[in-house]
């Protein structure tokens, strides 16, 4: 059986990967490239300081891969490094930076019109609410919100303690629910 038909678990792949199975490691890059996409373009508000940040981080990550100890931990370092690199370009900007408003994947096209401007209306106000909030608390909301990471990852992730990640979710999720009001 050869190991294309075999679906194999992260930990495994990162050990072959850390071996020089460059094969291995592209399976982990094809698994993880949207979801830490899709952070980084909510973080940045930038498609291309999006794209740049994850082949940054999974460039740096293949560099460092011997450094991991923990083949597990892989997910969890990869959000860590991607998260990372997006506060350091937030921190990098200047305060009028140009934003790239086409953020919203399109709505489905089998619904109604009125529904698709609705949805897309809701989506580009949420893009915008997420941009007001400071960039440890859009990290945390988003790692938590839309990429279902635990307190305890986040805590790792960020590099803050579980109560301080609980605090961030809490005052972003108030300020969200004030901004999206009339869209209720």
């Amino acid at each position: 059986m050869t190991t294309t038909s075999v679906q194999l678990d992260d930990a495994t792949l990162v050990s072959r990967a850390r071996d020089g199975d460059v094969r291995a490691y592209e399976q982990l890059v094809l698994r993880y490239q949207g979801p830490m996409f899709r952070l980084a373009l909510k973080m940045l508000h930038h498609r291309g300081d999006a794209e740049d940040v994850v082949q940054e981080a999974f460039l740096g990550a293949w560099r460092k891969l011997a450094q991991l100890n923990d083949p597990n931990a892989f997910v969890g370092w990869l959000y860590r490094g991607t998260t990372n690199r997006c506060l350091n370009v937030i921190r990098a900007r200047r305060p009028q930076a140009d934003v790239d408003l086409d953020l919203a994947e399109s709505p489905r096209r089998d619904t109604q019109p009125e529904h698709a401007a609705q949805v897309s209306g809701q989506l580009a106000a949420l893009d915008e609410a997420l941009q007001t909030l400071t960039p440890q608390q859009r990290a945390c909301w988003l790692l938590r919100e839309v990429h279902g990471r635990s307190y305890d990852e986040i805590s790792e992730i960020v590099g803050a303690n579980p109560t301080a990640v609980r605090g961030r979710i809490s005052r972003a999720r108030a300020q969200l629910a004030e901004v999206m009001k009339p869209w209720r």
